[in-house]
């Protein structure tokens, strides 16, 4: 996988294509590649991708590109990243888009879920993922610093939040709510589906990061 702890298309990978000679390794020896990212520099290296047992996933947690810049500034617009869902499943790449995080009061709104979830299939996404924030020790401190009337709303949307492993969760019932009402829209448009750390596996159709594609591709 590239990358589970930090994206694999940093500005810097315009220059210095660390990610790419990654790549090439890869392909070279036949591993499959799971590519995790939110850049549309992903589309550079169709010609590797294509060449090896490949899958890519891109996040796109709105297509309101004003709270885009606002909660991912180093990211590109997400209309870049629907683009590049496209290209790279007009290439045959296996198409993965992760919703996530889904934030109480910003993001979640169902009209504009259910809108988000019929482009992604327009762009032949496959799989989507789906997972709600879990916010971490300070994190409320920090948004304060920024927005004082985002931190207000969320600290009341977790204010009865269940913490696991250091991670703030949203209630259960809010938790399935949510995750219900994409997965709906997702099957309906005909995708597979899953949450992720969520604790609510009944609900997916497939592998949390859409990997069963990559086991698909191994099995031909």
């Amino acid at each position: 996988m590239l990358s589970d702890t930090t994206d694999p298309y940093q500005p810097a990978e315009v220059k210095y294509e660390i990610t790419r000679r990654c790549l090439e390794a890869l392909v070279k020896e036949g591993f499959p590649i799971l590519v995790v990212t939110k850049s549309d520099l992903v589309t550079r290296d169709l010609d590797l991708l294509s060449r090896g047992k490949a899958a890519v996933s891109i996040t796109v947690t709105s297509l309101d590109e004003d709270f885009s810049r606002l909660m991912e500034p180093g990211a590109p617009p997400p209309f870049r990243r629907l683009k590049a869902l496209r290209r790279l499943a007009e290439a045959g790449i296996p198409t993965i888009a992760r919703i996530d995080p889904m934030i109480p009061g910003l993001n979640d709104n169902p009209e504009d879920l259910e809108h988000l979830v019929m482009k992604l299939k327009d762009m032949g996404v496959r799989h989507v993922t789906a997972s709600t924030l879990k916010p971490v020790r300070g994190f409320f401190r920090r948004l304060g610093r920024v927005s004082p009337r985002t931190a207000a709303r969320l600290w009341e949307a977790y204010k009865n939040a269940e913490t696991i492993a250091g991670y703030s969760y949203l209630p259960s019932l809010v938790r399935l709510k949510t995750i219900s009402l994409v997965r709906g829209y997702v099957l309906r448009e005909c995708m597979t589906f899953s949450s992720c750390r969520e604790n609510l596996q009944h609900l997916s159709t497939s592998i949390c990061d859409g990997t069963g594609y990559l086991h698909r591709q191994a099995r031909l």
